[in-house]
């Protein structure tokens, strides 16, 4: 677990140094969300769930503020959610798990700002978010299904204890 953690901070801090702006803040790849459905389908929920929140909580004290880790941890745990129930009773592939993921963490992170700064205004930026998410989710989500068909037995060893 710890590897993966890593390597999702690591990702972190790539997309930090990153400049990728469309004229909307905050808009970022989703390069962490790789390790998040990638660990979703090698491992299961509860060690994704765990990867997300702790990448969350250490990415925003070494690279952010507690602004980030709010909206973050907002748009982080309601994309979680929603790709677990995705894959869980939609039964949806890897890319579509990940435009899920995509397209709920801009929604999380629109409405913590609504309540954080006290202004519906920011909502204008959700369609234009929206989309995005679902662009950066089928990205996100064919490279994670590309990682996966080539790793997915290293990870069934090390279930079985076998590495």
């Amino acid at each position: 677990m710890g590897v993966l953690l890593a390597l999702a901070l690591v990702f972190s801090y790539v997309e930090s140094l990153i400049p990728f702006y469309f004229g909307v803040p905050g808009m970022k790849l989703g390069l962490t969300n790789t390790v998040v459905v990638l660990v979703l389908y090698l491992y299961g929920a509860p060690m994704a769930l765990l990867i997300s929140f702790l990448r969350i909580i250490l990415s925003g004290f070494m690279f952010g503020n507690a602004f980030s880790i709010a909206y973050s941890l907002a748009g982080g745990l309601l994309s979680f959610f929603c790709m677990y129930l995705a894959r869980r009773f939609l039964k949806l592939r890897m890319i579509g798990v990940s435009v899920v993921g995509g397209f709920t963490h801009n929604v999380g992170q629109i409405f913590m700002a609504v309540l954080l700064v006290n202004n519906y205004n920011v909502l204008f930026y959700l369609p234009v978010l929206m989309i995005a998410g679902c662009l950066t989710g089928v990205l996100i989500g064919i490279i994670a299904a590309l990682i996966h068909d080539r790793i997915k037995h290293i990870a069934v060893l090390s279930q079985t204890g076998e590495v």
